[in-house]
């Protein structure tokens, strides 16, 4: 069985990173870019490990050039996401790649993006809401330019601020300021822990930036006190099984801790991170989740539910998704 037309929600996912390899080969053609190394034979984006991951990432970012590539780009990602039964989304946006962290330039890129969001929800049914990331292993400094960025231009479709990267740069306080500053303009706050680093990196993030939500946060389930520190105050996991597993974070599905997590009381949710890059879909995550744990459709919605309730929107925009939600009379 599959749950390819089972309406979903998903909270994590890199917009860059949701990037068809063959719309990146197409743009790159376009403006005569070499970037041939960073594609399998076959087709797909090639890379060893996850620093090598990282590196490929920001290479087929370089055929992203201005706002029109970006609004190219949202509509690609959220065809995909659509065909996957997907009726709302949230993204991952970073001014670093959108025009270097200078707000002006910024603007210019949101408009263009939230244009396409706009396109796609009309012609597709699909809602999507942005959440700025600073790029960790750039650096406190230029993770202060994403934080104006995100601060200047909150708004129906901007509603979050969080940080991704190579997760062991750094210790989470030293973020502290540009978190400060997002939330204080109102932003929602999420932030990757616990992917890579161990239970002490969640508990820092938890401290030092306080999120509400925490990307991935797996390896919380190393530490029961963390887990019963989770499940009590409710902080919401954006867990992406496939990537873990395709990343080697978790050596296989079976040994994946979410369902571990999940029966320990804690709130998680199901994303794909980045998808075209570790071969996976919100399809063949909720597959697999059945397949692997035994959960069963009303489980899978319960998911959703869960996503619903931990999202960065409006409660407008919640009520009008809830109804997409409900099973078929």
């Amino acid at each position: 069985m599959t749950y390819r037309s089972l309406p979903k929600i998903e909270l994590h996912l890199h917009l860059e990173g949701g990037a068809p390899p063959a719309f990146i080969r197409g743009l790159a053609r376009e403006k005569k870019i070499d970037i041939a190394g960073i594609f399998t034979p076959e087709g797909g984006y090639a890379y060893r490990d996850f620093d090598h991951f990282l590196q490929v990432y920001e290479a087929a970012c370089t055929t992203l050039q201005g706002p029109e590539d970006f609004r190219r780009l949202t509509l690609a990602v959220l065809e995909e996401s659509a065909a996957n039964g997907v009726v709302y989304s949230e993204t991952f946006l970073s001014p670093d790649f959108c025009g270097g962290g200078d707000v002006f330039a910024w603007r210019d890129y949101l408009a263009a993006i939230e244009d396409a969001a706009d396109e796609a929800e009309r012609k597709l049914g699909i809602t999507l809401r942005g959440i700025v990331t600073c790029i960790r292993h750039n650096g406190p400094e230029q993770a202060k330019s994403a934080a104006r960025c995100a601060a200047e231009t909150k708004g129906r479709f901007l509603t979050g601020f969080g940080m991704a990267g190579a997760e062991l740069m750094g210790r989470p306080g030293d973020f502290a300021y540009s978190f400060d500053m997002a939330r204080e303009a109102g932003l929602r706050i999420t932030c990757h822990a616990g992917e890579w680093g161990g239970p002490d990196m969640v508990a820092d993030t938890l401290r030092d930036l306080r999120p509400e939500r925490i990307g991935h946060g797996i390896n919380a389930a190393k530490d029961p006190a963390l887990v019963a520190r989770l499940a009590e105050e409710g902080v919401v996991l954006e867990v992406c099984p496939g990537s873990n597993v395709f990343l080697g974070a978790v050596a296989a599905w079976k040994a994946h801790p979410i369902a571990r997590l999940r029966d320990a009381g804690v709130k998680v949710t199901v994303s794909t991170d980045d998808p075209p890059f570790f071969g996976t879909t919100m399809t063949s995550e909720f597959d697999m989740l059945a397949e692997t744990f035994g959960w069963e459709e009303e489980e899978l919605r319960a998911l959703n539910r869960t996503a619903l309730d931990a999202a960065f929107c409006d409660a407008e925009t919640k009520e009008r998704i809830a109804k997409k939600l409900e099973p078929a009379a």
